[in-house]
């Protein structure tokens, strides 16, 4: 949803209004923490760097680079980081420190 919105808190609360309740009872059947599991929601929607992101269109229209001059860079702080701390929180969910 994070995609398709272009925002990474619009996609969280569509996606967590409409199903939070299954989440939630799944979470609770399977012994997840639900606290960890809206952290991992969290950290998980915001590895979005796709062209229609507000923050990135905000981005290039403040430093006037485009898409082209800016992807590697853009890709690494918003996708590579993102994923590094996604994963990092799901095994910090799995042996319980969340």
């Amino acid at each position: 949803m994070s995609i398709i919105t272009g925002s990474a808190s619009g996609g969280m609360g569509i996606a967590l209004s409409t199903l939070g309740d299954t989440f939630y009872n799944a979470a609770l059947a399977t012994g997840i923490s639900p606290d960890a599991l809206h952290r991992i929601a969290a950290v998980a929607s915001g590895a979005s760097i796709f062209p229609n992101n507000g923050a990135l269109l905000t981005l290039l229209a403040v430093t006037g680079l485009s898409h082209k001059e800016t992807y590697k860079d853009v890709f690494v702080v918003a996708f590579i980081i993102p994923t590094i701390a996604l994963i990092v929180g799901v095994i910090m969910g799995i042996i319980g420190l969340v």
